[in-house]
């Protein structure tokens, strides 16, 4: 089962087709492949209220119910995603107005 074309979106940095999805833990939005995976470790769904939905899949509930279609979180397959270690931030400058004499007691 695929997602409705409507809640079709790109993302901003590789342009690979997504759709956004409200997670069942806390509702925040998090970006998940637009193509079902077998592989993914997430499972979608569309609520009565016409938004999307995304769980994990766990060892404590590996399946896929009626209505559900299994995916990747795009942050896992997107190219252009920052690999750790690697920040876009300048490196930190140096530290100024350093006393140069040791303290006393």
């Amino acid at each position: 089962m695929k997602p409705a074309r409507h809640h079709l979106a790109r993302c901003r940095r590789c342009s690979a087709p997504i759709v956004w999805c409200l997670t069942s833990a806390n509702g925040k939005r998090q970006p998940v492949n637009y193509e079902p995976d077998e592989t993914g470790n997430v499972a979608v769904m569309q609520g009565a209220d016409g938004k999307l939905y995304v769980r994990a899949v766990t060892a404590a509930r590996p399946e896929i119910r009626p209505g559900e279609w299994q995916a990747k979180p795009h942050q896992a397959t997107c190219p252009a995603r920052q690999l750790p270690g690697r920040s876009s931030a300048p490196s930190p400058r140096a530290v100024q107005g350093v006393r140069p004499v040791p303290w006393q007691r």
